[in-house]
């Protein structure tokens, strides 16, 4: 929590997600796999354009036509075909209704999304947060080069639920807060703690993170 509280003093509150209605929340989970967020941008765009702003839309459209459409974001058919699962699971077991769907309890509504084509932990919790409003927190690369860099790493192994299960015991099960602290980390990582060349000297976070302190060290020597 201190450092939510740092991030969120440096950065205000984001205003996640970067997206104009939940169809277009989901649609852009799925094609942000492996995608700049800009191209995903593009294709979403381009599904506007089309008229195709639901699930029962993507559902009627063509495989070939949505491929073409969401093509800006990269494995365009791949992601067509991911969409479409989407779109056939909510069509088809809630008549394209995505409220009648959200009821489910928090455990199994995520179980069903990991059920469904295309959906990972990532994504599904992108869905479960910021199209659901539930409380189930999102791990990403960011995340985890940030937390490392700090110094904190899950006990045991070193895989997705571990890293969740930190971050759920840490933080209380609120879904603002879960919300908020996925994208004030992804918006450091953006702007400070970058993947190859990290700005430690203006980081809010310096004098508690290892990385940050290692490099002082290193500077006085």
């Amino acid at each position: 929590m201190e450092i939510y509280r740092r991030l969120l003093d440096a950065y205000g509150p984001q205003g996640w997600w970067p997206a104009s209605s939940r169809f277009e929340m989901i649609a852009g989970a799925i094609l942000t796999q492996a995608a700049a967020w800009r191209n995903v941008e593009q294709a979403l765009g381009n599904l506007r354009a089309a008229g195709v702003d639901d699930w029962p839309a993507v559902h009627a459209l063509p495989l070939d036509d949505l491929a073409g459409l969401v093509r800006p974001s990269g494995y365009y058919n791949a992601k067509a075909r991911k969409l479409k699962a989407f779109a056939a699971h909510v069509c088809g077991y809630y008549d394209g209704e995505l409220d009648r769907m959200f009821v489910a309890e928090t455990g199994a509504l995520r179980r069903e999304l990991l059920g469904i084509h295309g959906i990972g932990p990532e994504t599904a919790d992108d869905i479960m947060v910021y199209a659901a409003g539930r409380a189930s927190f999102v791990i990403d690369a960011y995340t985890i080069r940030i937390m490392r860099r700090v110094g904190l790493t899950p006990q045991g192994r070193d895989d997705y639920h571990s890293w969740q299960a930190m971050f759920h015991a840490g933080i209380p099960s609120d879904v603002q807060v879960y919300n908020e602290f996925h994208a004030l980390l992804d918006r450091h990582h953006k702007e400070v703690c970058a993947k190859n060349n990290p700005r430690c000297g203006g980081c809010c976070l310096h004098d508690i993170c290892e990385t940050g302190q290692a490099s002082n060290r290193r500077n006085q020597q």
